[in-house]
């Protein structure tokens, strides 16, 4: 066979090698499209629920078998999780209205395979600091395996990494804001 009919064929073919590939449809793309938006959402609505101290709201971001970690510290469970925050900023009052720091949730990015997913995003906490003005106090990496429980998508798991200040740095933080509020 010549060289010249070789090119012809495959120019022939080539057509019907690319009609053949499979494009996702409208319906997997919108699907795609619904399931980051609601991935997203959860990454956000975490450091909503937080700074709101809405704590069973929190834990019921998580999977029934979820798991917070940051360092060796590993939460299993929306009840063990929802206790982490208890432990840590005391039962809220009735009305609480959180005047004394907020969080900015950025940089998500989202990778979905099916129903599960992984994301990867940032966070600033901003703290009343002296004479109420903000202060950038901690900022940090989630790491994130999600996944669809009961057709809404859940954290899996959490890797909550502190980046600044450094962890020892922030834990003595908190140690000295927690002796404050007693």
């Amino acid at each position: 066979m010549r060289f010249g009919t070789l090119i012809g064929m495959a120019l022939v073919l080539l057509p019907l090698t690319s009609a053949n590939a499979r494009e996702p449809t409208l319906e997997q793309r919108l699907q795609h499209v619904e399931d980051e938006l609601a991935i997203k959402r959860v990454i956000l609505e975490y450091a909503v629920k937080l700074d709101a101290r809405d704590f069973d709201g929190y834990a019921a971001l998580f999977a029934k078998n979820g798991t917070w970690q940051n360092g060796a510290t590993i939460k299993r469970g929306q009840n063990e999780i929802r206790q982490m925050l208890v432990d840590i900023y005391g039962n809220p009052p009735a009305g609480y209205v959180n005047n004394g720091s907020y969080r900015i949730v950025s940089n998500v990015l989202v990778d979905i395979h099916g129903d599960t997913a992984t994301a990867h995003s940032r966070q600033l906490t901003i703290m009343r600091g002296e004479n109420g003005s903000p202060v950038p106090r901690l900022s940090g990496i989630y790491d994130d395996e999600l996944i669809r429980e009961d057709g809404q998508w859940k954290i899996l798991h959490r890797i909550d990494r502190t980046i600044m200040p450094s962890p020892e740095e922030w834990r003595k933080q908190m140690a000295d804001l927690k002796a404050k509020q007693k």
